[in-house]
């Protein structure tokens, strides 16, 4: 290896240090996202690893959340990115697995580059450019390697198929499951190798049955780490909420503006962020490519561009309402999300920008100085993607999760938290339960149906009152949220906020019923007599980012 690419090694480790750097430096006080993040998954493996129910049974179920969540809602227990979050501080355990997923992320796509797709030595500079800009996306954080593992499972199949007998490869396939999501990424990706491995044999190239038992290993590993998930899909009875989600409502004019959109933009949970640079290197190179008629040459280039936007149409016509018919036959196409074939195209992608700088470099030096600086120019763009800028005006972790302003609601109210339910308004329920209240109101992919519709009667009235709302909540229900029709699917209100409650019309009877006691509200209710509602007090701290109006159920006739 020249020792210029040793220092570019060097360097590239050097920048993914700097990049997750905040976690450590900042501690609580650095910024990270919200959405399917602070408001979920963080507050889910604190309440897993409290509850005692990290091996619970298959049928065991989590009291601290809507009078008993099935344990298997909170996935399995087999997982890298739940260990850390029982080892570490919850700050720590982040910052642990982002680091670890950029570094593994980096050597995955230099692997696969320099062994499969740009071998040779003068490719250097474009297999590590390439891949530490895709080292550097902003994915999903709890996703852990489910798509940014995608290129070293890749490197590992590829050398398989090739006949590779190392034991390194099967290394990767084994340990990859326990660190990654099968549906989250995954089950796409594999059942794409296997449509690979079928097309190979339909085109004559023989059974290649070690490359087959290679993909079979990895699904079973994959079923049996997500054990949980697959005894709820095949062997539990009791209906979930998962059984209203209906997800194909978009008319055609929707789809084909959804299939642009995702083609420039991409998604939230694999933000490839190439819109601005990566976009528009690959269309000139794919210019260059046309105008010198290097078909044949540049056939994997090409391939990958067809595929990049394939995947984005898939993604968008799966929203189509043309798909209504057999949604209604096989309600396995509502609960399981196939659009997320859309997962492979960050590895696509960058895949594809490594390819479009070569093209770049064999144009000559000019060319080179273009590609050289696009590789920059991305490398600026990720550094202002860092959550740390990205977020830098909404609550850091210690602001969003409170925990000494809620330490002082626990201490007034002075019950043991297990005697008592709460729920919510204006803040994510997900703050109250990582504080260790025991909530009626939550945020989880499934829970059972019967309890969603027991909810939906303390809300009645308020969704009545807005259509976005009640759509929300009835086609999907994930937000098992105290919906307020003045307020919309807003969900922080910091203490800055002037806003007030006005019309409150919650059903506190069935609200105490379930065990309701209190609610916590991020606003004041200015018709709280009318609902039953009594002003306890109101809680506010420097470390917050929340006022807290403490609101006691006072229930008619005094129970």
């Amino acid at each position: 290896m020249p020792s210029i690419e040793k220092r570019l090694l060097l360097f590239s480790f050097v920048a993914i240090a700097l990049y997750v750097s905040p976690y450590f430096v900042l501690g609580e006080d650095a910024h990270m996202r919200v959405h399917d993040n602070l408001d979920s998954n963080i507050a889910w493996y604190k309440v897993l690893t409290r509850s005692g129910e990290l091996f619970g049974p298959v049928d065991g179920v989590i009291p601290q959340i809507i009078n008993g969540l099935p344990r298997n809602a909170f996935g399995t227990e087999f997982s890298g990115i739940v260990w850390l979050h029982a080892l570490f501080p919850s700050i720590y355990a982040y910052g642990l697995s982002q680091a670890a997923t950029r570094v593994l992320a980096f050597i995955g796509m230099y692997l696969l580059l320099r062994k499969h797709v740009l071998p040779g030595e003068r490719w250097g500079w474009i297999r590590i450019g390439s891949s530490l800009t895709f080292a550097l996306t902003p994915f999903w954080p709890s996703g852990m390697l489910s798509t940014l593992g995608m290129p070293l499972a890749l490197w590992a199949f590829l050398n398989i198929r090739g006949g590779e007998r190392s034991w390194v490869n099967w290394a990767v396939l084994t340990l990859l499951p326990l660190y990654s999501s099968f549906v989250l990424g995954f089950f796409f990706f594999l059942s794409a190798l296997g449509i690979w491995w079928l097309i190979d044999v339909i085109r004559g190239k023989g059974w290649n049955w070690r490359f087959l038992a290679a993909i079979v290993y990895m699904t079973m590993l994959y079923l049996a780490v997500d054990y949980r998930l697959v005894h709820s899909l095949l062997f539990s009875n009791e209906p979930t909420s998962r059984d209203e989600y209906f997800h194909a409502r978009l008319p055609l004019w929707r789809v084909i503006r959804l299939t642009f959109k995702n083609y420039v933009l991409g998604h939230t949970h694999v933000m490839t962020v190439h819109g601005l640079v990566i976009l528009p290197v690959t269309l000139v190179a794919l210019y260059i490519v046309w105008k010198r008629k290097s078909w044949r040459r540049e056939k994997l280039f090409l391939i990958l561009h067809g595929l990049n936007f394939a995947l984005s149409t898939w993604y968008a016509f799966w929203f189509y309402k043309g798909w209504l018919p057999l949604t209604e036959r096989f309600d396995l196409l509502d609960k399981f999300n196939f659009a997320r074939y859309h997962f492979l195209r960050p590895m696509v992608i960058y895949v594809l920008f490594a390819l479009a700088l070569k093209i770049f470099w064999q144009e000559g030096r000019r060319w080179r100085a273009v590609g050289a600086a696009a590789i920059v120019l991305q490398l600026v763009v990720l550094a202002l993607c860092n959550e740390e800028i990205v977020y830098r005006d909404k609550p850091s972790f210690r602001e969003f999760y409170a925990e000494k302003q809620f330490a002082a609601i626990r201490r007034y109210i002075g019950r043991p938290v297990h005697t008592y339910r709460v729920a919510s308004i204006g803040i994510h329920p997900a703050i109250a339960q990582y504080n260790g209240f025991y909530t009626l109101d939550t945020y989880n992919n499934f829970y059972p149906l019967e309890y969603k519709h027991r909810f939906r009667r303390i809300i009645a009235k308020e969704l009545a009152k807005n259509k976005k709302l009640r759509q929300y909540f009835d086609e999907w229900g994930g937000r098992c949220y105290l919906f307020v029709d003045e307020l919309g699917k807003r969900y922080m209100f910091q203490k800055n906020s002037k806003r007030t409650i006005r019309n409150l019309e919650l059903n506190t009877n069935v609200f105490y019923d379930m065990g309701g006691r209190y609610i916590f509200s991020a606003l004041p209710i200015e018709n709280a007599s009318k609902n039953a509602l009594s002003l306890e007090r109101v809680f506010r701290s420097k470390e917050s980012a929340w006022t807290i109006y403490l609101y006691k159920v006072v229930p008619e006739g005094g129970r």
